[in-house]
């Protein structure tokens, strides 16, 4: 089968040609219809060689959808050709954490060496994928694969985010988005279906900013220092109860601590590399909250496919083929992909 991999750090992905795995105990063989690419996989090939955490070679694409081919010996739950989306951060599946679902949480994965599919583990950039489980397949019930490859990390990130801040979003309150690109997209979109806040979108491309009008965000500014005054001055000096950051650089974190309000949250969601004081005389304001959100439960991957189905979330995605996947990691890597790159490996 053809496989998009990581090969040799600091050189691009290659198209090669591998065997199709076959489907041990429990496991599930995935026939993959549409994979995501993400700025994670680009950051995975940026790092040094003396940092990189994972064997090589590495199937690259922790976002995919498709259909069961196969079942390994006493895996249950699914049938060959159900369609399903992949739930990708996969846990120990025996601690409490895991019980309730938020095996993005489980303590022991790493101990385990038990790591995403795309993440250290075979990804879904493949004409093939192996799931370790039938517990981390959720039915698409009919939904769009194309659709739905996205939000399984795009879609299930920015919700799990967000639910965090629910309480905080009440009538009358702000959110801030800054970085409209593949999660921050789908993230006005959750903020206008979950909650009555007035939702502003900030980024620095005015293409991105087109889209996050068109996506239902009631205002949307260009990035930079003055975009905390203008937050400011929208909400009457007050600032946004809630700021999710999707960049995460130095510069887009210091606008997220110049924008929230007092007893605010604030949502670290990007790896650019920056950081946020948090403390007295950090920087931010009395009793506010900081996170960073790591993917989300398997029941909040649930939710967020429902809110597809229901026609409250869509993805804005730009297709290509197993074969043009490394030219469509250059676009992303350029800026040149407004929404989500998926892949379709058997289009």
């Amino acid at each position: 089968m053809k496989a998009v991999q990581y090969r040799t750090v600091g050189k691009a992905p290659e198209v090669v040609e591998i065997p199709v795995p076959e489907p041990g105990p429990g496991q599930v063989l995935i026939k993959v219809t549409a994979a995501g690419l993400c700025h994670s996989d680009l950051a995975v090939m940026g790092w040094p060689e003396e940092r990189f955490p994972y064997p090589l070679p590495l199937t690259l694409g922790h976002e995919g959808v498709g259909t069961v081919a196969a079942l390994g010996s006493g895996a249950t739950g699914v049938a060959e050709g159900e369609e399903v989306a992949v739930y990708g951060p996969w846990g120990c599946g025996r601690c409490r954490v895991c019980a309730e679902g938020s095996e993005n949480r489980c303590p022991h994965a790493a101990g385990l060496g038990i790591m995403p599919p795309g993440l250290g583990s075979p990804g879904a950039l493949a004409e093939y994928l192996l799931v370790d489980s039938p517990r981390h397949l959720v039915p698409l019930n009919g939904l769009d694969p194309v659709q739905a490859a996205p939000l399984t990390d795009a879609g299930l990130t920015p919700y799990h985010a967000i639910r965090g801040s629910l309480p905080k979003l009440v009538p009358g309150s702000t959110a801030v988005v800054i970085g409209v690109g593949g999660l921050g997209h789908l993230a006005v979109q959750l903020l206008r279906a979950l909650t009555p806040a007035r939702v502003i979108a900030l980024d620095v491309h005015e293409e991105k900013l087109e889209l996050a009008r068109a996506v239902g965000a009631h205002e949307a500014l260009l990035s930079g220092e003055e975009a905390p005054t203008r937050v400011r001055e929208l909400t009457g000096g007050v600032g946004a109860e809630a700021v999710l950051d999707f960049v995460g650089a130095r510069a887009t974190l210091a606008v997220a601590a110049a924008a929230v309000a007092t007893g605010g949250d604030v949502s670290v969601v990007g790896i650019g590399g920056g950081t946020l004081a948090v403390g007295f005389g950090g920087g931010l304001p009395f009793e506010v909250s900081a996170c960073a959100p790591y993917w989300g439960s398997r029941t909040d991957l649930v939710d967020v496919l429902d809110l597809a189905r229901r026609g409250l979330v869509s993805s804005h995605v730009e297709t290509f083929s197993l074969d043009e996947a490394p030219l469509a990691y250059e676009r992303l890597h350029a800026g040149e992909i407004t929404g989500r790159a998926v892949v379709l490996p058997h289009g």
